[in-house]
């Protein structure tokens, strides 16, 4: 245990930014709060944001609310966090009631400054809203040469990698050039799975997805969980589903979202689920995947050969 240098309190250190050497002296900090309030605002900005991918081909995973809660619960706790709808639905700016001049379009096909596009939403959360001109996006990548298409987002997004500590994508639920793009762009994968038998096979394309992109692109993305979602423990095939997970994927599997209305009506507010129902049991459920996160238990790989036999070992 440690004792925080600005308000005194004792913590278990888990992150790099709660510990610091300045003037000459060690200080430790159990909040970036406390370490912006000693060292300065400028004080912790990260070499390079930390990129995750919430990616599942299947659709009706719990994919969107996923991505929008795992952002707004990282940006609560301050950090500077970065949303990005991959998705021609647009039902990011839907659940948010926001909607840009620019999206994720005029930053891939005309260069837009990612920064100038982004639309502050809360406190420490800006999102780059998609819609229905992401399909022209499509188009054009697949009209450029195979070599640079897959990697026309990291390109475009590389100002950003020191703006941000947190740049979370929200893809598509399908195997397309622009969820390439995101995975190319990622550092890490996010794999929200519904608790019934369909759920499982999905898990099956995404980790094929996964090894073609790095056999392919040349670029590994790590696997930083399984997050069992639609978890009802009154069924069975819903136990059944995530002891599978559970059985194959180890410590990358995730506690459950447990299924809930809120998390349903909360979109309808134009609110996170910490807005909307603070105390529910899926705002707790969200809460423990966002400590999961900052935790850094993605700190650690899943090897090719652990992805190959995770997706045989799974139906």
């Amino acid at each position: 245990m440690e004792r925080c240098s600005h308000c005194g309190r004792e913590f278990e250190p888990e992150m790099v930014y709660q510990v610091a050497i300045a003037r000459g002296q060690r200080f430790w900090f159990c909040s970036l709060d406390c370490r912006k309030a000693v060292l300065g605002a400028s004080s912790f900005r990260p070499e390079r944001a930390r990129k995750l991918a919430v990616l599942n081909q299947k659709g009706g995973t719990g994919k969107t609310t996923t991505a929008l809660n795992l952002a707004a619960g990282v940006a609560e706790r301050g950090f500077d966090v970065l949303l990005i709808d991959v998705d021609a639905q647009g039902n990011v700016g839907a659940s948010l009631g926001v909607q840009g001049d620019r999206t994720l379009y005029h930053v891939l096909v005309e260069g837009a400054n990612p920064e100038e596009v982004a639309i502050p939403v809360r406190g420490h959360l800006d999102v780059i809203t998609s819609d229905a001109t992401l399909a022209a996006a499509e188009q054009w990548l697949a009209r450029r040469d195979d070599a640079d298409r897959a990697r026309v987002l990291a390109k475009r997004m590389a100002s950003c990698n020191r703006r941000y500590h947190y740049v979370v994508l929200d893809c598509a639920p399908s195997l397309s050039l622009l969820n390439q793009n995101a995975l190319t762009y990622a550092d890490e994968v996010l794999i929200p799975v519904a608790c019934d038998y369909l759920g499982l096979v999905g898990v099956r394309q995404v980790l094929r997805t996964l090894r073609d992109v790095e056999r392919v692109l040349g670029h590994s993305v790590r696997i930083a969980g399984v997050l069992p979602t639609f978890y009802d423990s009154r069924t069975r095939l819903a136990r059944e589903a995530h002891e599978t997970l559970q059985k194959h994927f180890q410590d990358r599997c995730l506690e459950p979202i447990r299924r809930s209305t809120r998390l349903a009506e909360a979109p309808s507010k134009k609110q996170t689920i910490f807005e909307y129902a603070p105390d529910s049991s899926a705002a707790e459920d969200y809460r423990r995947t966002v400590e999961a996160l900052l935790g850094g238990f993605a700190a650690c790989s899943w090897s090719s050969q652990e992805g190959n036999e995770a997706n045989a070992a799974t139906p």
